[in-house]
């Protein structure tokens, strides 16, 4: 496969953002991120770990407990507010009481982010009332920690319902009246929406709502793609922006990387920690915004990244679990596979459903006998239009520029997104369709045309690897003898493949589903969730 790396695309002003059409959305061209955002490594000099050592010893226990103390000492204000509320309307004009005690818990909570080494939280802009922007749009989400802007606040949340019975913390929850979405509830995210449609059309009498549109964690290197659901109400958000400016960064929490308890331990030992709140203008849609929640949401992001400084990506929380999968074959860092995820996904074709079928496409590749075929007989193989998403995978394949791709090594791509952690069944897949009918073998040649393609790169030294498995120096080797190499060497990739290439290592204990791990719960409908799959929240 060939290795595409188009040039960064700049934020368009809000004004230019909003008159943008969906065609030309779909056109763009968004640049892969320098470093992959689901990735956080934190290196630490002797000095820095002397650091750490004396303040574990000293100072992390004390804001530790003072921590924990400051939430009980939150808890019965929170509970005696709360009493009686669930699902009614807010009283207005709130009570002075009601006032009083809001006042009181965010002074708390000012209090234990203080002690927990936040000593300054620099808040730019200004935050829109209830009546101008029912909702905020908070990116990049990249940590815990950005419950900050919501204790400060005291805005609403979307929350799991399960998050109601955690003692003390549950009690807290309930007291920014959230959205709860439930698992068990097939109906759950359309609820969600229409109890968000409902808030946002009482006037400004609810408290407004705080939605992490990432729906996971990065590493704020760029922003990744919005899922709709905080934009299908079709309502003014205000997008509001969020920076760590310290120089260690041991805020971040991602899907590799240091985990949660680490977190919290490496940053209460920091003598002082820095967050900035920036609050943008109210972003008003469009007419066409309000009829395309996605186009709404990308325009929003663009609007973010440019106040942020960083770039767009169209990759994915599902890119992110193809990126980390565990498999032999783990992906290389400048793997264009990401890329071609995101092409299949433009194409509005869904991994999920297609995987069913891998074995009749590949059944279908193989009659065509290794004859390459052109754009137009690639978009009728789709049933697709041609398009600029179309030629863009379609380049990913013509190595050569000819004009011709081989259809064989679009099903091997496909197979790796459709099952990334089924290494065997994708090599197996593509022995069907490589391997010789006359003694069901493949060549050199193959084996490194599979390999390259399964691991989305251009390049791929794969002579030792052929020379290790053909241990009777035949020239060919069936699907048998690779799986027995597999069997003996299930590390054979990392000897023979990539010894010296960066890759993605994998995670020392990867979720069994792994899901966005934030505050704010991805509630989209399924019918506008390009990954389609239920997710289920971090271990940690």
């Amino acid at each position: 496969m060939r290795l595409r790396r188009p040039g960064p695309q700049a934020a368009p002003s809000s004004a230019a953002a909003a008159s943008s059409s969906a065609g030309t959305g779909d056109a763009r061209r968004l640049a892969p991120p320098g470093r992959n955002p689901f990735v956080h490594e934190l290196r630490f000099s002797a000095l820095q770990k002397a650091q750490i050592a004396i303040m574990t010893l000293t100072l992390f226990p004390i804001r530790l407990l003072f921590a924990a103390f400051m939430m009980l000492l939150a808890w019965p204000f929170a509970f005696v507010a709360s009493l009686g509320s669930d699902g009614k309307e807010p009283e207005q004009p709130l009570a002075l009481w009601r006032k009083v005690v809001d006042l009181l818990l965010k002074a708390i909570m000012r209090t234990m982010w203080f002690a927990g080494g936040f000593h300054r939280v620099a808040v730019k802009g200004r935050q829109a009332l209830p009546t101008e922007a029912t909702i905020l749009t908070l990116a990049p989400h990249s940590s815990y920690f950005d419950a900050i802007p919501v204790t400060m606040t005291m805005s609403s949340i979307v929350m799991k319902a399960e998050s109601r019975d955690i003692p003390i913390w549950g009690t807290l929850i309930k007291y920014i009246r959230p959205v709860f979405v439930s698992r068990s509830d097939q109906d759950s995210r359309r609820k969600t929406v229409e109890e968000i449609k409902r808030r946002a059309q009482s006037n400004g009498k609810w408290p407004q709502i705080m939605i992490f549109p990432e729906g996971t964690c990065t590493n704020r290197t760029c922003l990744i793609t919005f899922k709709p659901g905080a934009f299908i109400p079709g309502v003014p958000v205000q997008p509001v922006v969020l920076r760590y400016p310290n120089k260690l960064d041991t805020i971040t929490w991602t899907w590799q990387g240091p985990r949660a308890l680490e977190i919290l331990w490496l940053t209460l030992c920091q003598f002082h920690n820095q967050v900035e709140i920036e609050f943008l203008p109210v972003y008003h849609p469009s007419e066409e915004e309000k009829r395309n929640p996605a186009l709404y949401a990308s325009n929003v992001r663009r609007v973010m990244a440019e106040a942020l400084g960083v770039s767009i990506t169209d990759y994915t929380f599902e890119d992110c679990q193809l990126a980390l999968a565990e498999g032999q074959l783990r992906l290389p860092s400048d793997t264009c596979l990401l890329e071609f995820a995101r092409l299949v996904r433009g194409l509005g074709l869904k991994p999920e459903k297609l995987e069913k079928d891998l074995d009749k496409y590949a059944e279908n590749t193989k009659l065509k006998k290794g004859e390459k075929i052109d754009l137009l007989e690639f978009a009728a193989y789709l049933e697709v239009p041609v398009s600029d998403t179309l030629e863009g995978m379609f380049s990913l394949f013509d190595e050569s520029g000819s004009g011709k791709m081989d259809l064989r090594e679009y099903v091997v791509a496909l197979s790796v997104v459709c099952r990334p952690s089924k290494t065997l069944d994708t090599i197996q897949l593509a022995f069907k369709m490589y391997a010789s009918p006359d003694d069901g073998c493949i060549s050199e040649e193959d084996l490194s045309c599979i390999l390259k393609t399964a691991l989305g790169v251009a390049e791929l030294p794969v002579t030792d690897l052929f020379s290790a498995i053909d241990e009777d120096r035949k020239g060919r080797i069936s699907f048998a003898d690779f799986t027995r190499f597999a069997d003996m060497y299930p590390n054979f990739a990392e000897e023979y493949l990539y010894p010296d290439q960066t890759r993605f290592e994998s995670c020392t204990q990867t979720p069994s589903a792994p899901t966005p791990n934030g505050l704010c719960t991805d509630f989209s409908p399924e019918s506008t969730d390009p990954g389609g799959q239920p997710l289920h929240r971090k271990l940690d």
